[in-house]
């Protein structure tokens, strides 16, 4: 893998605490390392090459694509996303001058030269966002036919490119959208109703840059990687209709606002436009890449796991359902895997990817889908008894925001809960069964993490391909040996003892 510079290393607040064992060590490392391979600079340096003015793009499928640069009378750049500011900013580094202008949106700005670098917010659409998704369609809209256009989009990038359909207010967009949100509903079904309300999404965007050549590149955060998905599509033809988006309102009980409702309703009775579909003229010129996903994130973490000594083992890259659930299933695999050594012999590490959700009630605590299943995962080891021991789990938010809280996820294991807790944070056992359990009922995990001490906290990480597992099955005596399974190489990233001061800062 391409090295990078400290600049773009994961710092975790507290590491040296929350690496208290060689397993917690290793949970932590497996995903720093994952956040850290998705990160643009290093994406951009990997998946991009420029060659006598040929710029060519990889793609995670082992697909490539060229565009010979001086056949355009210019290249613009168009974007939204967490990580959009970083991917322009290294797309800059790599184009230099051949870049005319352009603008994303993002919620983690950085420094350009080039393209301009405006303001959204995420998860709930803003008014900075609107008004820098129209500085976004501007440019997209002034390109020409002899004219390429780079659309760089991101996870995160459906609240942030936020442009109301006419007749839809900003209220109503974000209205709909913490309905959304809160209501248990899938990525896919989520951005079927936001491209059916949205000005520049579901295609929208690329007919607006008609007839100039689009090339889009994408750093998905999207199981399965469906461009139409990804930040709502708004480069790429919507399978999806009005009479979709209304049955996702209809299937969750969700009561959108007139506005919204009316111009669904108008929509699927033929009175509104479709979003532009396979097929449209609108994309005659679109091409679309995808250079980075979960998958590039599983690599890595399985690569530190393996520089270890330990037996990386790739679950999926498309987990979802809900979050206590899945954390159930991860954590039967990994009492499996003590108690008969499949499907992996200790001392083993379990990943995953994708993106849990969480159905929120009536009056819902403070949380996040990573915090939620990190909780659900250490109630279970507890459980588990003997077969539950030497367990550690991290899962987080690859862009450092696990729901709206200010925690990327956190780091549990199996001696989290307990009967001898104190409720303090000082005990062995810092969280009691009952507390924890009745935190998982009210969907209210950071505050008993937080007193914990369980909590991750990255910050903004650059990146966003979703959530990132791992699960690490020490051997049985690893805590009182030191862990022999480790192994002398430690990697380049947040394994290396040199880089542990670097990220405690």
């Amino acid at each position: 893998m391409t090295d990078q510079s400290d600049e773009y290393r994961v710092t975790v607040a507290d590491r040296e605490r929350h690496a208290s064992d060689p397993a917690r060590e290793l949970a932590l490392d497996c995903v720093t390392a994952g956040i850290e391979a998705a990160h643009p600079e290093r994406v951009v340096a990997d998946a991009l090459s420029l060659d006598d003015g040929v710029l060519t793009v990889t793609a995670v499928d082992g697909t490539s694509t060229t565009r010979d640069l001086a056949t355009y009378d210019r290249v613009l750049v168009v974007g939204a996303g967490n990580a959009a500011g970083h991917f322009a900013a290294a797309v800059e580094r790599l184009l230099g001058d051949r870049i005319d202008s352009g603008a994303v949106v993002t919620d983690d700005p950085v420094e350009t030269d080039r393209v301009a670098v405006l303001p959204g917010d995420h998860p709930t659409p803003s008014e900075a966002g609107v008004e820098s998704a129209k500085q976004v369609r501007e440019v997209a809209a002034d390109a020409g036919e002899s004219d390429l256009v780079l659309a760089l989009l991101t996870g995160g990038g459906s609240a942030l490119l936020a442009a109301p359909a006419e007749g839809i207010g900003l209220g109503d967009l974000r209205e709909t959208t913490d309905a959304l949100l809160a209501s248990g509903a899938t990525i896919s079904e989520i951005n079927a109703v936001r491209k059916h309300c949205s000005a520049v999404k579901g295609g929208r965007l690329a007919r607006a840059a008609g007839p100039a050549d689009v090339l889009g590149l994408a750093v998905s955060d999207v199981t399965g990687d469906d461009p139409a998905v990804i930040a709502s599509g708004p480069v790429s033809p919507d399978p999806t209709t009005y009479a979709d988006a209304l049955g996702v309102l209809d299937r969750y009980g969700i009561d959108a606002p007139t506005a919204v409702a009316d111009r669904l309703e108008r929509g699927a009775a033929g009175e509104v436009a479709e979003t532009p579909k396979p097929g449209d003229p609108a994309f005659d010129g679109v091409d679309f890449r995808v250079v980075a996903s979960a998958r590039t994130a599983l690599d890595a973490a399985r690569e530190v796991a393996a520089e270890r000594g330990y037996e990386p083992l790739v679950l999926s890259s498309r987990g979802r359902g809900e979050a206590l659930e899945a954390a159930k299933t991860h954590a039967a695999v990994a009492e499996e895997c003590r108690a008969s050594g499949e499907p992996a012999e200790p001392p083993a590490v379990l990943l995953s990817a994708g993106e849990v959700t969480v159905a929120l009630g009536e009056d819902p605590g403070e949380g996040g889908p990573n915090q939620e299943f990190a909780l659900s995962a250490a109630v279970e080891l507890d459980a588990a008894g003997d077969d539950g021991e030497g367990v550690a789990v991290a899962s987080v938010d690859t862009d450092g925001i696990d729901g709206a809280t200010d925690a990327a996820g956190a780091l549990v294991d199996d001696r989290l809960v307990g009967d001898d807790a104190d409720g303090g944070g000082g005990a062995e056992r810092p969280l009691d069964r009952e507390t924890a359990a009745d935190a998982l009922a009210a969907h209210d995990a950071y505050p008993a993490l937080d007193g914990a001490g369980a909590l991750l906290r990255t910050g903004p990480t650059g990146t966003n391909v979703n959530d990132l597992r791992a699960i690490v099955v020490a051997e049985g005596d690893a805590r009182s040996d030191g862990g022999d399974a480790r192994s002398e190489g430690r990697g380049v990233r947040s394994g290396d003892p040199d880089a542990s001061s670097e990220e405690t800062k």
